[in-house]
């Protein structure tokens, strides 16, 4: 449940950023910022924190090679789906929402890592072992 939760996050972290529909940051800010200049550096700040935390720990745990690694794998992932006429590319806010499905599925990945290998192989990392 914590690797669904970590995911889920990451993909709202990047749907309230930006997405198809005019329900987002990017939107928002710019239709807004004349006005409500405060909360939209005040958002945009949250946001920020966020991406910290999760490129941050996504880098540390995974690196950008098994960043690379996990989002070639759901690019191939898409490819077979799109081979076997299961997808279908022609629709823009569809794309959008896979390029944010599959960054999302990198963040998710990067940050449960340490949570995923320490259950697999029974070792921990060495930022986890206590003083």
């Amino acid at each position: 449940m914590g690797v669904f939760l970590r995911w889920l996050f990451a993909f709202a972290l990047l749907a309230l950023t930006y997405n198809p529909t005019e329900l987002n940051f990017v939107h928002w800010t710019y239709e807004h910022y004349q006005t409500h200049l405060s909360v939209a550096v005040f958002m945009g700040l949250v946001l920020a924190i966020g991406y910290i935390i999760y490129i941050r720990a996504t880098l540390r745990s995974i690196g950008p090679f098994g960043m690379a690694l996990v989002l070639s794998l759901v690019a191939s992932l898409l490819w077979v789906l799109f081979d076997f006429g299961l997808l279908h590319l022609d629709n823009n806010t569809a794309n959008v929402w896979l390029g944010i499905l599959a960054l999302s599925i990198v963040l998710g990945v990067g940050l449960s890592w340490s949570h995923v290998r320490r259950a697999l192989a029974g070792q921990a990392d060495v930022d986890d072992v206590d003083e």
